[in-house]
């Protein structure tokens, strides 16, 4: 029974390897000239090492956990694609459901203006 497993533990193995091995090499191969436009901090709009009791603007937070939200309806979408003809009407009328209510959503945060950026 355990020589069925054997093929997903060599994939694991190699998988790993080939994961740590290309990491090595980008790192010793790459080029290493830090500048101060590489070294600024970005996108989250403060500065990442500094008092851990200073304020921060929440809405980056907000856009990314919406993001987050959006994104997983993929892990949702996939599989009922795959077995699309073996649900029938009753998969189409469910999943139409969670779209339905996924716009909803998205029509509500887009109408409290949670997407603009100031």
């Amino acid at each position: 029974m355990l020589g069925e497993y054997l093929p997903i533990l060599l994939f694991l193995f190699v998988s790993t390897g080939l994961g740590i091995v290309l990491l090595l090499a980008g790192w010793a191969l790459g080029p290493k000239r830090p500048d101060s436009e590489k070294l600024s901090p970005y996108e989250c709009g403060f500065e990442a090492f500094e008092d851990a009791r200073m304020q921060f603007d929440v809405r980056y937070y907000l856009i990314a956990i919406q993001f987050i939200i959006f994104d997983l309806e993929i892990a949702f979408v996939f599989p009922w694609a795959v077995n699309f003809r073996n649900l029938g009407i009753v998969g189409l009328t469910e999943m139409g459901i969670f779209i339905g209510l996924l716009v909803l959503g998205f029509v509500y945060v887009w109408k409290k203006g949670a997407l603009e950026w100031e």
